[in-house]
């Protein structure tokens, strides 16, 4: 299954516009909103062809509201906004997936999703917007800056460390052992890549292309 997708160009460019089958549901289309870095779903709502056209224009998710009759910009009484990143559509050209950056929680209820999902189940990807965050807005006795200031040796042997620590775990120590130095590896190796200007979606990319 092939997906086409749209990444929302800057105001005032020309826009191609998807070839969405509107009329195929009723002149609504189902739009599922997922977050551009943990890939959580937030919430599912729907879109007519003035809808998406305000969406596209604006870089900020509009739905139609069925129970409102009427367009309805996600944050325009909370100022929670969903700021587009990329627009997919589905092979039948019938469902639209975006991914955006949400300026705050997506629920009415105050969850950052609709859905009762496991705030965990992504959060190395999280893990690396909070080391990014301390790059890019440093916070005073943090570990992150305080292994920052150390340079790029120190950090590439600490994760060298970890490396060799979670091997003795594996070999000779406990379970818990194991999962404690591999998390202290993740993290390290995170905030290499970040300080050599590297993402996680750099190595999945590369991890694709190997595995082709």
């Amino acid at each position: 299954m092939t997906h086409s997708q749209h990444t929302p160009p800057k105001r005032g460019n020309k826009k191609k516009k998807m070839n969405i089958d509107f009329e195929k549901t009723g002149g609504l289309v189902p739009v599922i909103i997922q977050d551009e870095q943990t890939l959580e779903v937030l919430m599912l709502g729907y879109m007519n062809q003035e809808a998406y056209d305000k969406t596209v224009q604006e870089n900020i998710v509009t739905f139609y509201s069925r129970s409102k009759n009427r367009l309805w910009t996600k944050g325009e009484t909370s100022s929670n906004f969903l700021h587009v990143k990329n627009i997919s559509i589905d092979c039948d050209n019938d469902t639209l997936l975006i991914k955006v950056k949400a300026d705050g929680p997506t629920c009415h209820t105050g969850s950052r999703s609709c859905f009762n999902t496991e705030f965990n189940q992504n959060f190395i990807l999280e893990l690396e917007n909070i080391i990014a965050d301390r790059y890019a807005n440093p916070v005073e006795g943090s570990y992150v800056n305080k292994l920052r200031n150390k340079g790029l040796n120190k950090i590439a042997q600490k994760v060298g460390e970890e490396g060799v620590e979670t091997v003795i775990a594996a070999l000779a120590e406990t379970e818990t052992d194991l999962i404690n130095e591999s998390s202290d590896l993740v993290f390290h190796l995170l905030v290499l890549l970040r300080e050599k200007g590297l993402t996680l979606e750099t190595i999945a990319k590369n991890l694709e292309s190997r595995h082709k």
